[in-house]
């Protein structure tokens, strides 16, 4: 009988429940089985008296390359993102993210989604899917609710990779990654009602807007990957050369 390794894996520090990507062989991509098992732990922290604040980490050199084509296609990826977008959202307890690592495409959907993020001095960011032939449908809608829209349209449309400071200068990062220890003491200070009709103000927006538009964003995204200029973009990308639109 075989048995597969966790894809989440979860500790406890002090109140905190400590959340493991752990697939650094595809970059812990947001595969279906990925997320269902990041959805059951964040379930699992939300029932649990004992914890106050949820910490979302990794394995490996990337906090998450996005949606797992290969194992999901192009439909069911944007669909999964989503969900899991308004699981954290909804959670009653406060969702830390900590990139020490790369983060592209729809990965920075899900660090945007979070209540707070850090990011060490490594960590870089890209929304590459513009020259893909695609566009950062779902991912936008955490980004552009918190961040700054000036900026993004800037990231977005040019896909250029920028670093940490750039990243907390508009919006789609909280802080360093050496705020950290502070950001979880101050968690472990505050009352649980506290934290959780505190949080029910912060993420208003962004429900509001998951409910409205997330389906229709999902839908363009799944069209845009079935385009032929999609499939030429991601062959170039696997084939590591330059697409025929590149001047």
């Amino acid at each position: 009988m075989t048995t597969t390794a966790p894809l989440v894996r979860r500790d406890t520090d002090r109140g905190i429940a400590v959340l493991t990507l752990d697939s650094p062989h595809n970059r812990n991509a947001l595969s279906a089985a990925l997320v269902g098992e990041l959805i059951a732990a964040l379930d699992t922290a939300a029932g649990e008296d004992g914890v106050r604040a949820v910490l979302l980490t990794h394995t490996g050199t990337t906090f998450s390359a996005g949606a797992d084509l290969k194992a999901d296609g192009p439909e069911r990826g944007p669909v999964v993102l989503v969900e899991l977008m308004r699981q954290i959202a909804e959670l009653p307890k406060p969702v830390v993210a900590r990139a020490a690592g790369h983060v592209r495409a729809g990965g920075l959907g899900l660090l945007a989604a979070c209540d707070i993020s850090v990011a060490g001095e490594s960590a870089t960011f890209a929304f590459s899917e513009s020259r893909l032939g695609l566009a950062p449908a779902v991912a936008s809608v955490p980004v552009l609710v918190r961040g700054d829209e000036r900026a993004a349209a800037r990231w977005f449309l040019t896909g250029e990779t920028f670093g940490t400071a750039e990243a907390v200068r508009i919006g789609l990062v909280t802080a360093p990654e050496d705020a950290l220890d502070g950001i979880l003491a101050g968690l472990r200070a505050a009352s649980p009602q506290g934290l959780a009709a505190t949080k029910e103000l912060t993420v208003a927006p962004l429900l509001r807007r998951l409910a409205a538009d997330g389906p229709d964003l999902a839908a363009r995204s799944a069209r845009l990957f079935a385009s032929a200029e999609a499939a030429e973009g991601v062959r170039a990308l696997l084939e590591r050369r330059q697409p025929p639109w590149a001047l």
